[in-house]
């Protein structure tokens, strides 16, 4: 597992991560998540010891990063795709790696064959392509079998038969009982993905709960329905003490409402229902709620005004 306490970096007057604590553990897919600036790189270096945290402290399986003897045997991880010497083959890239941390020889080519780039394994990396690079680098974080494995931004470049094999191979992963923590600016993958979630902005925590309580606790619930007696059926659910929003596309929305309990309400008056189904925000609507107020870079769709070179006062020609 992955321990934080206390976790904080500073640059200069700004404050990267503030006393960030949280445990990512084992069995799980943990899905990290935070809007552009939140800390979330700068996170994931201090976890690999590439930052030194101004305070704080950051454990692998109970040890200091600088303390794991062979550590791809303990960690594994996917920051950077680009980070390889171009000139050398895919296979030398990740022998290289395999010789400095005790690894046999023949792991390399099982990690070539798992991630699919056995058909390119002597071809000089500079060549991949994005999807390619980011194939290599998954089989780096791979390499050492490690049980804990790190990936920042795994989907990037890959075609839709890649995105479907990282996703099974991280709940293959999680499902073996390894430590398994992904950093991600797709929601509707690490919706489908991720079991529990870590979210930070302005460098603090946010949340630690698991994704359906998130989404729960960050969005409105309600239950939608359609019935050709409308006027009916809101007489009915009114007699019960249900509030009832109207739509303007004729559907009624029952908040916090139990499906059931209206269905037998409806079938106790023999009122037809055409719809009868619980609705929930997505993890994006969620996301957006709870981070809209740690968000830096503000973007706007609204075209500049045409700035004129001249004040009030000049007429001109």
């Amino acid at each position: 597992m992955i321990e934080l306490e206390g976790l904080t970096k500073r640059y200069g007057e700004k404050v990267a991560v503030n006393n960030l604590t949280f445990t990512v553990r084992p069995g799980i897919v943990t899905g990290f998540l935070g809007p552009n600036g939140a800390g979330k790189s700068t996170t994931m270096r201090m976890m690999l010891g590439l930052d030194r945290p101004t305070a704080g402290d950051v454990r692998i399986d109970g040890k200091h990063y600088d303390r794991l003897k062979d550590p791809l045997k303990y960690i594994g991880a996917l920051l950077d795709a680009k980070a390889m010497h171009g000139g050398r083959s895919a296979f030398n890239h990740l022998l290289c790696l395999a010789q400095s941390n005790g690894i046999p020889r023949a792991r390399v080519d099982e990690v070539l064959d798992t991630v699919g780039l056995t058909a390119v394994a002597k071809k000089k990396a500079k060549g991949f392509s994005l999807g390619m690079g980011q194939r290599l680098g998954i089989a780096g974080a791979l390499l050492g079998d490690p049980r804990i494995l790190m990936f920042d931004e795994p989907v990037n470049g890959l075609d839709p038969e890649g995105i479907h094999w990282i996703r099974n191979l991280m709940k293959s992963l999680a499902a073996q009982g390894r430590t398994v923590f992904v950093s991600s600016h797709l929601m509707s993958e690490m919706a489908l993905t991720a079991d529990h979630l870590v979210v930070i902005g302005q460098g603090r925590l946010l949340a630690d709960t698991s994704m359906a309580e998130f989404i729960e606790q960050n969005s409105r619930s309600y239950v939608r329905i359609r019935s050709p007696q409308r006027e009916r059926l809101l007489d009915v659910l009114h007699g019960a003490g249900i509030t009832v929003v109207e739509t303007g596309s004729g559907a009624l929305e029952v908040d916090g409402g139990k499906p059931e309990h209206i269905g037998e309400l409806a079938a106790q008056h023999q009122i037809v229902l055409h719809e009868l189904s619980p609705q929930q925000a997505s993890l994006e609507e969620a996301f957006m709620q709870l981070t809209a107020e740690s968000v830096e870079y503000h973007a706007h769709t609204d075209p500049p005004q045409e700035q004129q070179p001249w004040g009030d006062g000049w007429k001109g020609n």
